[in-house]
């Protein structure tokens, strides 16, 4: 089962001189992890390296950003693998303090970064939602509102015609159980839309 993060978390290693500045976080895509990249680079100006690592929408990239190849970005990318993260993007900033790492060093203090803040990290289960809409009478709507709220539904749009039609959100392993919440609540009168 795929994770995500509840929330940032940072982690700082000194490595022979060396500063290491990690960040493990939730993203939705490519575009907010490189706007978080973006932040990074100008919060830290005098920073030799802003390297990361995305898999979010089963897509993965990682970037060395000047590093030698393969020593940062794609370490740091089997450290969120190895997780089984999705959604997440690490983030590790360097300044450089003088004395070389040489390659094994490199790929040591990039995954390490990453992996400290993991270790702190709050996970919790990828939830995938689905979107589904159903028509019922007038007389129900309320019924309906409160059987879609219990069984932790998200109300979207709400249009009132003929019937009352909801459009609502929920988790993909419990739509069936939802749908059967309802169709006996409205004793047969719900019809479904298909979205």
């Amino acid at each position: 089962m795929a994770l995500t993060l509840a929330r940032p978390v940072h982690s700082e290693l000194l490595i022979r001189k060396s500063r290491f500045l990690g960040c493990v976080q939730a993203v939705t895509g490519r575009a907010e992890a490189q706007a978080v990249v973006e932040a990074l680079r100008a919060e830290h100006p005098g920073a030799a390296h802003v390297c990361w690592a995305l898999l979010a929408g089963g897509q993965s990239a990682a970037n060395d950003d000047g590093e030698p190849g393969g020593t940062a970005g794609r370490p740091m990318l089997e450290v969120l693998r190895h997780h089984e993260l999705e959604g997440v993007l690490a983030t590790v900033v360097r300044y450089f303090g003088g004395v070389k790492l040489g390659a094994g060093g490199l790929v040591r203090a990039y995954t390490d970064a990453v992996a400290q803040a993991l270790l702190q990290a709050e996970k919790l289960p990828v939830r995938r939602m689905r979107s589904a809409v159903v028509r019922v009478p007038y007389a129900l709507e309320g019924t309906i509102r409160r059987e879609l709220q219990a069984a932790g539904a998200v109300l979207g749009d709400v249009r009132h015609g003929d019937v009352v039609q909801l459009a609502f959100e929920v988790a993909e392993d419990a739509l069936a159980a939802v749908r059967q919440r309802v169709d006996d609540a409205a004793r047969g009168t719900a019809e479904w839309v298909d979205v």
